[in-house]
């Protein structure tokens, strides 16, 4: 398939409303969105099986074929996917793009992708960031990866609105999970305060939104808000 064939296939399934909708969504005024809707996006993802280096040679015009990229690779075996993460990172700019990209490769070969989220927390970029602490969310809120979750949100810039709201999702997920471990991180913050503030309050709201935490934790995570 062709670029100009999948801009034809794009604007056959375009929905002006929910074109209108997800900018709106998407929060930023330069990114070009035609208004299709996942399921036929993932749908024509399937089409470019085999075909990978011809798809990522098509400009990113468009929200939907940037998607389309993204979702493609996601669908590849762990050993050809690792040859285009980097590339597909790179093309990140915006949240809803950010939190679909989720391999599912990823999951069979938690330690050996490790050193590409140390390498993209490590990136002074907004969505680097944010794709390291979704991709901990995903795949990695395990015992054993604890630590690596903490010094992870620790060191990524809170400051950017996409990554704060990343590491407060992150924390939260590891308070339902961890609710023990993830306490006494969140209680050592309040004296060491290595997280900002608005972080750390953010976490504790979104775990108390969660039904999975009793009453009485939700208690006391509110007892230890900064």
């Amino acid at each position: 398939m062709q670029y100009q064939q999948l801009l034809s296939i794009l604007e056959e399934n375009a929905d002006p409303k929910y074109q209108e909708f997800h900018k709106r969504l998407l929060k930023n005024d330069n990114i070009n969105v035609l208004g299709v809707r996942v399921p036929i996006l993932r749908k024509i993802a399937k089409q470019f099986k085999g075909d990978i280096d011809n798809l990522l040679s098509f400009p990113d015009e468009y929200y939907e074929v940037t998607f389309i990229k993204l979702t493609a690779v996601s669908n590849l075996t762990y050993k050809e996917f690792i040859k285009y993460v980097d590339l597909c990172v790179s093309l990140i700019d915006n949240w809803a793009t950010c939190d679909c990209f989720t391999p599912k490769c990823i999951e069979k070969h938690k330690d050996e992708f490790l050193p590409y989220i140390h390498q993209y927390k490590a990136v002074k970029s907004e969505f680097y960031q944010r794709f390291a602490l979704t991709t901990l969310l995903h795949f990695y809120v395990e015992e054993k990866y604890l630590g690596i979750i903490e010094d992870t949100v620790k060191v990524v810039d809170t400051s950017r609105y996409y990554v704060h709201m990343a590491a407060a999702w992150l924390i939260a997920e590891m308070l339902v999970k961890y609710y023990d471990d993830a306490v006494k991180f969140l209680k050592a913050d309040v004296e060491g305060n290595f997280l900002d503030i608005k972080t750390h309050n953010k976490a504790i709201q979104k775990a108390n939104e969660s039904f999975r935490l009793s009453d009485e934790q939700k208690k006391f995570l509110k007892e230890i808000k900064r």
